[in-house]
């Protein structure tokens, strides 16, 4: 099994290079799996004491889960990855039985923080994109997709989205093993991937 880590800040465009690469594999044998889903259980708060957590810290997320659903993948063993509610704040107590796959992407702007996830990828891709270019994508993206209101938005990226990238985000930079651009469509970058991808299948 292949392990691809793709991270990046919010709003980079991993999901379009995620995109990318399944579009040219064949059907099943690419499977994603996306560090929003592993976000802590934090059933036994309030909402309101929900909305204040800083969700752009690794402290907030499960990554021994994440690492042992990866372990259990690698033995060929099925996982249950949670279901994450943006809008709750909190894990549905849903699950999505998930099957092992040729290759793994695992997608999320903290994977490469966590030294013991890092050693699981056998490739890790950082995608970039120009700070306002993420901060407009997120904005469309809360408004539309999770009810936020743009004060909010604004707000929440002023006080951890941004400190929280500068501090945890793109100093791992200096861990990827490919870095691409994706301010505009990169064909080579998503070339050389796919490549890789190939001579390890």
């Amino acid at each position: 099994m292949l392990i691809i880590g793709i991270a990046g800040g919010t709003g980079c465009g991993k999901t379009t290079v995620v995109n990318q690469i399944l579009n040219e594999q064949p059907e099943g044998e690419v499977g994603v799996i996306s560090q929003d889903s592993y976000y802590l259980d934090t059933t036994h708060l309030s909402y309101d004491e929900r909305v204040k957590i800083n969700f752009d810290h690794p402290r907030s997320i499960d990554f021994d889960l994440l690492e042992e659903h990866l372990k259990e993948l690698k033995k060929g063993n099925p996982i249950h990855q949670p279901v994450y509610s943006f809008v709750k704040h909190n894990r549905t107590g849903d699950t999505i039985l998930t099957h092992p796959r040729k290759v793994i992407i695992v997608e999320g702007i903290l994977i490469l923080t966590n030294p013991e996830l890092r050693e699981m990828f056998d490739i890790k891709i950082f995608v970039h994109a120009d700070s306002d270019e993420r901060l407009i994508r997120r904005l469309k993206r809360d408004i539309q997709e999770r009810g936020r209101d743009l004060d909010e938005v604004l707000a929440r990226y002023k006080t951890t989205l941004k400190p929280m990238h500068n501090q945890f985000i793109e100093p791992m930079k200096e861990f990827a093993d490919i870095i691409i651009p994706n301010n505009h469509y990169n064909t080579v970058a998503i070339d050389i991937v796919k490549t890789i991808i190939n001579d390890k299948l």
